[in-house]
């Protein structure tokens, strides 16, 4: 083979190395430009939902004191509730000694006090063993609640009840009004913190077309019908 067909074949092979080097180039930056594939593990997961927190539990507000309250007395059924502490939540009877039974306080007086003034007593005694005690006392029976009923009745005397009554129940209880009795004026002595009360109260009108508020009697009231 002579020189200028040597020299032909090495400028071809020259020409298409330079080309395939130039082709290469281009490719090459064509895949360093492209973005890279996004992967099934690198997809954008959306963001978890915030959590919620939760609302502050609010304790129920002790009930404000009430100086005319029911007196209790033995014989009295009690509830008493303590907030989140069901092992010190307990039913108690007053006992004749006036007394009751609390879980960790064991015995208290009870008789002549309001439940208002329970509550406050086992919620401060209490407050030894448990942090922030929330008490409740509620008077389930009524066992030494008494009405006098006098006056114009049939059988006028003091009778014992064992939940509220209204004063037309009290009359009832007493075998009604005699044939003399005046139903437009029965009168309600009612004692309280301020002295006492009468309070007249006309039931004629009442039993006769229904008219008017059931009159609820309270602890130590005297009903007396004229």
């Amino acid at each position: 083979m002579g020189n200028s067909s040597c020299r032909w074949v090495f400028l071809i092979g020259l020409l298409g190395s330079i080309g395939l080097a130039l082709m290469s180039g281009t490719v090459s930056g064509a895949q360093q430009k492209r973005p890279p594939s996004a992967g099934p593990n690198s997809a954008e997961r959306p963001a978890p939902p915030a959590q919620r927190s939760a609302p502050a539990t609010q304790r129920p507000a002790p009930a404000a004191p009430d100086p005319d309250e029911y007196r209790l007395g033995p014989e009295d059924v009690l509830d008493v509730f303590v907030w989140k502490e069901p092992d010190l939540t307990t039913a108690a009877t007053v006992r004749p000694d006036g007394k009751i039974s609390i879980p960790l306080i064991g015995d208290l007086p009870a008789s002549g006090r309001t439940a208002s003034q329970l509550q406050q007593e086992i919620t401060k005694r209490l407050s030894h063993f448990v942090s922030e005690p929330v008490v409740t006392v509620i008077v389930k029976q009524f066992n030494s609640f008494t009405i006098p009923v006098l006056g114009e009745v049939r059988r006028p005397d003091v009778y014992k009840v064992s939940r509220k009554i209204t004063v037309l129940d009290a009359i009832a209880l007493a075998g009604g009004f005699t044939e003399f009795a005046k139903k437009d004026h029965v009168i309600v002595i009612r004692k309280s913190s301020s002295g006492e009360q009468r309070i007249t109260i006309n039931l004629k009108k009442y039993l006769k077309d229904g008219t008017g508020e059931p009159f609820y009697l309270k602890p130590s009231d005297v009903v007396f019908v004229e």
